[in-house]
C-alpha cells in the first residue's frame, strides 16, 4: 500500500509540473522529485519512480529540442539575452540531469516489462537527439558553451557505458533469427531484452555515427566530440559483433569515414591552390591528422566487417589510390615537399591496411579478392592515341583532376596511372602482412606492372623523379627520399624474398622467364635486376642451373652474324650469363667457361664463347690455371687473325676475322695484356685497315674495315705502351688522312668509328710532339682534334670533351689551344646557336669537368618531362608493334599445328630440293677452289676478281641458309 501511495504522488507531481512554469523558474519541482527518488528506498516504488523520472526526461529533452530552435531563430531576428540565457541553464541543468540519470541505469536495472524497454529506449533516443541539437548550435551560447558542450560529451559517454554494460553482461549465445522469433530454449522475457539492448546500442551508434559527421564538419573546433564519437562507433561495433548485422548499416558507417577523407583532401588542395609559401610541416600534420584518424577507424570497422566493407571495396580502392596520387602529384613542387613526407609518414600505410583488411580476411571469399586486385590493377586505361602529343597530354594532373575523378570510372581513368604504380609499389613493400593467396595474386599482377610502366607518364617519372619513403629498420623509422627506379626495384626484391616459400613463387619464377628478353629496355633492367638479386642469394645449385639453361638457349640463337648485333638474342642471353657470373663463385665461373669450350658436339660453341666475351665474361674470376688458358686462346686467335689478314681469299670470311679482334678489344682490360711483338704487328694491321677501307669501292667490304677499325682502335686505346712505338705517328697520318683530308672523309660509315677514334686520342697524352706547324704528326693531331670538337651531335660532343680533357690533363704539350678550333660545337651559344666565342668554349669545358662528377641524387627538372614522354611514347610503339608481330606469329604457328604430335614430325621434302641443294654445295667448293688460285696480275682481272668474290660470299650465304631448312624439316 506504501508503495502505491508514493507512485500516485509521485504522478501527481509529474503531472503538475508544466514546461512553461519550468522556465519561469518552478525547477524546484525536479529538485523535489529527486528528493522524493532518493527518499523512497522500496524497490518497486524505485522502478515505477524511474521510469516515470525517464518519461519526463523524455518529456523535457523533446521541449528542449523545439524550445532550442525558436530560441536560436529568435536570438537571429531580436536577441533577448535574459530569455536565452536562462533557458541555456536550464538545457545545462537537464543535461547533467540526464548523465547522472543513465549512471543511475547502469547501476540499477529499470527494465520490468515491455512497457519499460519502451520508456527506456525512447528516453535514450531523446537525450542523444537534445544532445546533438545542443553541440549543433554551441556556438551561438556564448561563455556558458563550452560548459553545455562538456555536459553533452557526458551524455554521451554515460550512453555509451550503459550500452556497454548491457552487451558486456548479455549472454548472447542465440542467434539474431531467434531473437527475433523467440524461438530456442530463452523465454519471452529474455528474448524482449535482447531485443531491447539490440535497439538501444543500434540508436546510439546512429546517434555517435551523426555526431562523428557533425564533429568533422566543426572544421576543429570539436576534436573532442570527433574523438569521442567515432571511438564509441568503433568500440559499440567492436562489442555488438555479430549481432547488428541487420540493424546497423555499416557499409555507409565505411562510406561515410571515407568520404570526410576525400573531402578533407579537397578542402586541402583548395586551400593550397594559390599557396606559393612552403607548407610547414605542422600545418600538414593538423590538415592530415584528422585523415589518418578517419582511415584507422575504416581498418578498425573493416577488419571487424569485412564482408560489409567489401560491399563498398569500390569505395575503398577509389580513396586509397585518390590518396596515392594525391600525393605523386606533389613530389615536384618545391613548396609541398613537407606535405609529401607527411603524406608518406602518415597515410601510406594506413591507407593499405584498410585494403588488407579485406583482402586478408577468411569472412571474404577467394574470387572476391581477385575481383578487388583487377579493379585496382586493371588495363583498361590503355589508349592507342599515339598521334597525339605527349607532351599536350602529360597527365602530372592537377588537384581537381585527381579529386574530381568519379569512383565507378576508377579502372579506366588515367588520372590515377601514377597512383596505380605506387599504390603496387607498396603492395609489394609490405607484402609480409598479406595472405598467401593474395600473394599470389599480387605475383599474378606482375605482367601488368610490365604493361604499365610502358606507359610514357609512369616511364618518365620512374627515370625523372624521386619519392619519400619510409625506411623501418627495428623500432627505428627514417624517411628519406629515393629515385622512384630505386624504389620500385627494392620493393619487387623484398616481394622476392617474401613468396620465395609460397604458392606465388612458381608465378614469380614464370614472370622472371617470360621477361628474359623484354623489348623495352626500362622492363628488360628490371628484369635483369631481379635475376641478378636471385643469382646472388640462392644456392649455387640452383645458379648454374640457370646458367646450363641460359647457354643452351644460345645454342638455339646463334649464328655468326649475331654476334656482331649487340641487340641480338644471343648477345642480350650473353649478356645475362655474364652479369649472373659477375655475382658467381669462381667454381661457378670456370663450370661455365669449360662447358663452353668442352662442348665439342656444337659447331655454334666458338660463337657462343665470342659472345660471352664481347659482353664481358668475368675473367678475372676464373681460377688462375683457367684465366692463362683463356688469355692464351684470346691472344693466340688474335695474332692468327691479323696474320692472315693479307689473305684475298679472307674477304669471303670477314665476319672470322673480325671476332677474336672485337674479342680482344673486349677482354684486354681483364687480360692485362702485355706482350712485346704486338705493338708493331697491331699498328700495322691498323695501317692495314686504314688503307683497306680508302681503296674499298665496296659497301659490305667498308663495313667489314668499318668494324675492323674501331675494334682495333679499342685496342690500342688500351694498350698505353703501343702510343711510343716508332709506328703511332705513321698510324696518325693514316687516320688523319681517311678522317680529315681523305676523300673517305665525309663518308657516313666512318660516324661509327668515331667513339673509337675518340679513346685513340685521349691516349695521345704518352705521344711527344714538337707542337710546330711545320711537325706532321702535331698537325694531323691537331685537325683530328679539330674534326672531333666540331662535332654537334649531343653524344659526340661528350665523347670529343672527355677525351680532350683525358689528354690536356696528361699532356706535356703547352699550346693546348691549338688542339681546339674557333668553331668549336662548345664555343656557340646555346640561344641561337650562330654566335661563336672562344672564352665561351673555356667557360662550357670547365663546366663539362666540374661536372664529371656524378651527382649525389636524381634531382628533378620540367625540362625532362617533354624529352622524356616523347621518348616514353616512341618505346611503348615499339613494344606494340613487336608484340603485334608476336601475336600473329603465334597465330600463324597455331594455323599450322594439325595435332599435339606435330611438333615432332619431320615434313618430307621432294627429292629434287634435296639434290638440287647437294649440286648447289658441290659447285660452291669447284668455284671456291677454283678463286684460290687466280691470282690476277692486271687491273681489269683484279676488278673481275673481287666482283667474283662479293658474289660469291653472298651466294654461300644464301646456299648456307638452304641446307639448313633442308636440314630442318
Amino acid at each position: 500500500m506504501e508503495g502505491g501511495s508514493s507512485s500516485s504522488e509521485l504522478r501527481k507531481l509529474v503531472e503538475a509540473i508544466k514546461i512553461s512554469e519550468v522556465v519561469e523558474g518552478r525547477a524546484e519541482l525536479i529538485a523535489k522529485l529527486a528528493d522524493l527518488q532518493l527518499s523512497e528506498q522500496s524497490d518497486v516504488k524505485s522502478l515505477v519512480e524511474s521510469l516515470i523520472f525517464l518519461l519526463l526526461g523524455t518529456k523535457v529533452s523533446i521541449w528542449c529540442g523545439k524550445h532550442l530552435k525558436m530560441t536560436v531563430m529568435s536570438t537571429e531576428e531580436s536577441p533577448e539575452d535574459e530569455h536565452s540565457s536562462r533557458f541555456y541553464q536550464l538545457l545545462l541543468d537537464f543535461l547533467n540531469f540526464s548523465a547522472a540519470s543513465f549512471s543511475t541505469m547502469t547501476k540499477y536495472s529499470v527494465l520490468v516489462d515491455d512497457a519499460s524497454l519502451v520508456v527506456v529506449e525512447k528516453f535514450i533516443q531523446e537525450q542523444l537527439n537534445l544532445a546533438k541539437d545542443a553541440i549543433s548550435e554551441i556556438k551561438i551560447m556564448d561563455s556558458i558553451g563550452a560548459e553545455v558542450l562538456k555536459a553533452a560529451l557526458t551524455v554521451i559517454d554515460a550512453v555509451q557505458r550503459l550500452c556497454k554494460e548491457y552487451l558486456q553482461v548479455t549472454d548472447w549465445e542465440c542467434s539474431g533469427a531467434e531473437l527475433e522469433n523467440n524461438q530456442g530454449d530463452m523465454n519471452s522475457e529474455q528474448a524482449c531484452f535482447k531485443n531491447h539492448i539490440t535497439n538501444i546500442t543500434t540508436v546510439t551508434i546512429e546517434k555517435l555515427f551523426q555526431l562523428g559527421i557533425l564533429a568533422a564538419n566543426g572544421g576543429g573546433s570539436l576534436v573532442t566530440l570527433l574523438n569521442v564519437s567515432w571511438k564509441g562507433v568503433v568500440s559499440l561495433l567492436q562489442l555488438a559483433k555479430g549481432k547488428l548485422m541487420v540493424h546497423v548499416k555499416v557499409a555507409d558507417i565505411i562510406v561515410t569515414l571515407l568520404s570526410l577523407v576525400n573531402g578533407s583532401l579537397k578542402c586541402a588542395a583548395e586551400a593550397w591552390s594559390s599557396l606559393k609559401d612552403t607548407v610547414s610541416v605542422i600545418e600538414a600534420r593538423r590538415i592530415f591528422l584528422p585523415i589518418k584518424f578517419y582511415l584507422i577507424n575504416a581498418v578498425k570497422i573493416s577488419l571487424l566487417y569485412p564482408s560489409q566493407a567489401y560491399m563498398v571495396y569500390r569505395d575503398l580502392t577509389h580513396c586509397v589510390l585518390m590518396i596515392s596520387t594525391f600525393k605523386l602529384s606533389l613530389i615536384h613542387e618545391m613548396s609541398m615537399k613537407n606535405v609529401s613526407e607527411v603524406m608518406t609518414e602518415l597515410l601510406e600505410k594506413t591507407s593499405l591496411d584498410l585494403l588488407s583488411s579485406v583482402l586478408n580476411s577468411a569472412d571474404v571469399k577467394q574470387e572476391f579478392k581477385y575481383e578487388l586486385l583487377d579493379w585496382l590493377f586493371s588495363d583498361n586505361f590503355w589508349s592507342d592515341d599515339f598521334n597525339e602529343n605527349p607532351v599536350d597530354k602529360c597527365r602530372t594532373n592537377s588537384m581537381d583532376e585527381i579529386l574530381s575523378a568519379s569512383c565507378e570510372a576508377t579502372p579506366s581513368s588515367r588520372a590515377f596511372i601514377l597512383g596505380r604504380v605506387a599504390l603496387f609499389s607498396s603492395f609489394l613493400r609490405y607484402s609480409f602482412d598479406l595472405e598467401e593467396q593474395i600473394k599470389l595474386g599480387i605475383a599474378r599482377k606482375l605482367g601488368w606492372f610490365m604493361n604499365i610502366i610502358i606507359d610514357e607518364e609512369v616511364y618518365s617519372l620512374i627515370l625523372a623523379s624521386q619519392i619519400p619513403v619510409l625506411l623501418v629498420s627495428g623500432k627505428t623509422v627514417e624517411l628519406t627520399w629515393e629515385p622512384v627506379f630505386s624504389s620500385l626495384l627494392h620493393a619487387l626484391k623484398t616481394f622476392m624474398v617474401v613468396v620465395s616459400s609460397t604458392l606465388a613463387w612458381e608465378e614469380l619464377k614464370s614472370f622472371l622467364v617470360n621477361n628474359f628478353l623484354h623489348p623495352h629496355f626500362l622492363c628488360s633492367e628490371i628484369t635483369m635486376e631481379l635475376w641478378c638479386f636471385l643469382v646472388r642469394h640462392a644456392e649455387i645449385e640452383l645458379v648454374i642451373g640457370i646458367i646450363d639453361e641460359l647457354c643452351a638457349l644460345m645454342n638455339l640463337v646463334a649464328s655468326l652474324e649475331s654476334v656482331f648485333v649487340p641487340d641480338s638474342s644471343l648477345r642480350k642471353i650473353a649478356r645475362a650469363v655474364c652479369m649472373f657470373l659477375t655475382f658467381s663463385t669462381s667454381s661457378v665461373v670456370d663450370h661455365v667457361y669449360s662447358s663452353v669450350m668442352a662442348d665439342e658436339r656444337s659447331q655454334l660453341s666458338p660463337v657462343i664463347y665470342s659472345a660471352l666475351l664481347l659482353e664481358g665474361f668475368p675473367l678475372t674470376s676464373l681460377s688462375q690455371n683457367m684465366r692463362s688458358i683463356a688469355k692464351e686462346k684470346i691472344v693466340t686467335d688474335y695474332f692468327g687473325s691479323i696474320d692472315s689478314f693479307d689473305d684475298k681469299s679472307l674477304i669471303v670470311s670477314s665476319s672470322e676475322v673480325g671476332v677474336p679482334v672485337l674479342v680482344l678489344s673486349a677482354s684486354l682490360q681483364s687480360l692485362q695484356v702485355n706482350i712485346s711483338d704486338i705493338d708493331a704487328k697491331t699498328l700495322k694491321f691498323l695501317v692495314a685497315i686504314v688503307c683497306g677501307y680508302r681503296n674499298s669501292t665496296d659497301k659490305l667490304h667498308k663495313e667489314v674495315f668499318c668494324k675492323l677499325l674501331s675494334q682495333t682502335l679499342g685496342i690500342i686505346s688500351n694498350l698505353s705502351h703501343l702510343y711510343s712505338s716508332d709506328e703511332i705517328e705513321k698510324v696518325i697520318l693514316e687516320l688523319h688522312d681517311l678522317f680529315v683530308s681523305g676523300p673517305a672523309a665525309s663518308d657516313s660509315l666512318l660516324y661509327q668509328c668515331k667513339p673509337a677514334l675518340a679513346l685513340f686520342m685521349a691516349g695521345l697524352s704518352n705521344v711527344s710532339m714538337m707542337e710546330s706547324d711545320n711537325c706532321a704528326k702535331s698537325s694531323a693531331v691537331w685537325g683530328l682534334y679539330h674534326m672531333l670538337l666540331r662535332e654537334q651531335h649531343w653524344a659526340f660532343i661528350h665523347l670529343s670533351i672527355k677525351a680532350f680533357g683525358y689528354f690536356a690533363a696528361r699532356t706535356s704539350c703547352n699550346q693546348l689551344w691549338k688542339f681546339v678550333p674557333q668553331d668549336a660545337a662548345l664555343s656557340y651559344d646555346l640561344e641561337s646557336g650562330n654566335d661563336v666565342n672562344e672564352e665561351r668554349f673555356m667557360l662550357e669545358f670547365k663546366a663539362f669537368l666540374e661536372k664529371e662528377v656524378a651527382l649525389p641524387a636524381v634531382t628533378y627538372s620540367a625540362d625532362q618531362q617533354g624529352p622524356l614522354l616523347e621518348e616514353g611514347l616512341v618505346l611503348k610503339q615499339k613494344v606494340r608493334k613487336i608484340s603485334d608481330i608476336n601475336l600473329e606469329a603465334a597465330s600463324c604457328d597455331r594455323m599450322e599445328i594439325d595435332d599435339e604430335n606435330q611438333s615432332k614430325k619431320r615434313r618430307k621434302l621432294p627429292d629434287g630440293i634435296n639434290k638440287g641443294v647437294e649440286l648447289l654445295q658441290n659447285g660452291l667448293k669447284v668455284i671456291g677452289d677454283s678463286l684460290t688460285q687466280w691470282h690476277p696480275n692486271q687491273i681489269e682481272s683484279a676488278e673481275l676478281h673481287d666482283k667474283f668474290l662479293t658474289h660469291f660470299s653472298s651466294l654461300e650465304n644464301v646456299i648456307a641458309h638452304l641446307v639448313g631448312l633442308s636440314g630442318s624439316v
